[in-house]
């Protein structure tokens, strides 16, 4: 069973949709598995969403958060101290590197971040630009307006023989 879906043929045929095809292609291919840490995402409202991880046992300056353009990547590098003296039976609690990737859409940006309860909760805002928000138009009510039409260009139509007989 095929697994990938290839959108070269769509890409052929479209304009501008190059940042959709990379998102949808990267979408398809599996993240190898692996839900650590495992995350929440949340929409708080229309323009205002919450990704929450739950990072236990990580410092704040163990955590990167990046923004880039339409991308946040959350790492997490611990510094693996607790079994120098070897007493401990069993280490169930996760504390290996991580890296989480979101594609953000366009005019998403972080607002905050917060760790508490060993939760990492990043606040999402989107902003629109006052230029691509949609704005009402008004529609004006006044008496028509009536435009008339006038005989200038047939006025200079009959006078320019009369100039080209003059000029021989």
């Amino acid at each position: 069973m095929r697994s990938a879906f290839d959108f070269t043929p769509y890409r052929r045929s479209t304009v501008g949709f190059d940042r959709l095809f990379d998102f949808l292609e990267t979408a398809t291919r599996s993240e190898q598995g692996d839900n650590y840490p495992p995350f929440d995402l949340e929409k708080v409202s229309d323009d205002a969403y919450r990704i929450t991880l739950a990072v236990a046992g990580f410092r704040p300056e163990e955590i990167d958060i990046t923004a880039r353009q339409n991308m946040l990547v959350i790492t997490g590098r611990k510094t693996e101290s607790r079994n120098k003296d070897g007493n401990y039976l069993h280490m169930g609690i996760a504390t290996r590197a991580f890296e989480r990737r979101f594609e953000l859409a366009d005019f998403v940006r972080v607002e905050k971040a917060d760790l508490s309860d060993g939760l990492l909760s990043i606040e999402l805002i989107r902003e629109i630009p006052e230029a691509m928000k949609p704005r009402r138009i008004a529609i004006n009510s006044g008496p028509a307006q009536t435009i008339d039409a006038s005989n200038d260009r047939s006025e200079q139509i009959e006078q320019q023989p009369e100039r080209d007989s003059a000029a021989a």
